[in-house]
């Protein structure tokens, strides 16, 4: 008997930011790559449309999180490819702080009687 497939479930306020830092710590990618890498680490729980990454991209680029080069994608199509800047490892620290906090609340007040 295999395991059900895993259920999607929609991304919590704030949570998008810190997924798509995580996506980049090993390497520049572009938007596609980011959403499969999202989908990937959090094994199907969260898929990432288009019309929700890239307005975050941009914000994310605004903000000095990332920086944007071109290149090639995989099917030799050009792409914009994100990076962290150091700021951005900054931010990914930061909020991986912040959600092990919140889900620690989270998990003591489901646990209480």
């Amino acid at each position: 008997m295999s395991d059900p497939a895993p259920r999607t479930t929609n991304l919590l306020q704030g949570t998008l930011d810190l997924l798509i830092l995580r996506s980049l710590v090993l390497e520049p990618m572009h938007g596609l790559g980011i959403s499969r890498r999202i989908e990937q680490i959090t094994q199907g729980t969260f898929q990432v449309k288009p019309g929700s990454l890239f307005p975050a991209l941009h914000r994310m680029e605004e903000a000095g999180w990332l920086a944007p080069s071109w290149g090639e994608s995989e099917n030799n199509r050009k792409a914009k490819y994100y990076r962290l800047t150091a700021a951005g490892r900054r931010q990914l620290r930061t909020e991986t702080d912040d959600w092990q906090r919140i889900s620690l609340a989270i998990a003591a007040a489901l646990a209480a009687s």
